[in-house]
């Protein structure tokens, strides 16, 4: 029986739950490709769907909106208004 040094026993140290998630999510993504991620993420928009109603839907697109303009600038709705407009053309021009 080969005896382990007691100073190298405890040098592992214990993983974040953060970077077991990052890893976990990493090998994930190596298994799976992009029709994956579109039926999971589906499948979960269509549960939310039967969870939730309306007023749902109405508040997180409140907080969201409101989180958005504390953290930009006018600057920033004029480059993804100029940018929406943009593409909105090319897709009438199709």
């Amino acid at each position: 029986m080969t005896q382990q040094n007691p100073t190298n026993q405890n040098k592992r140290t214990k993983m974040s739950l953060a970077e077991a998630g990052r890893k976990g999510g990493q090998a994930t993504a190596k298994k799976h490709d992009k029709d994956f991620y579109e039926k999971i993420g589906r499948k979960g928009g269509e549960a939310t769907a039967k969870k939730y109603d309306s007023n749902f839907y109405e508040e997180i697109g409140r907080k969201g909106g409101n989180a958005t303009a504390k953290n930009h600038d006018k600057d920033f709705y004029e480059k993804i208004g100029r940018k929406g407009g943009e593409a909105r053309v090319q897709q009438q021009n199709k």
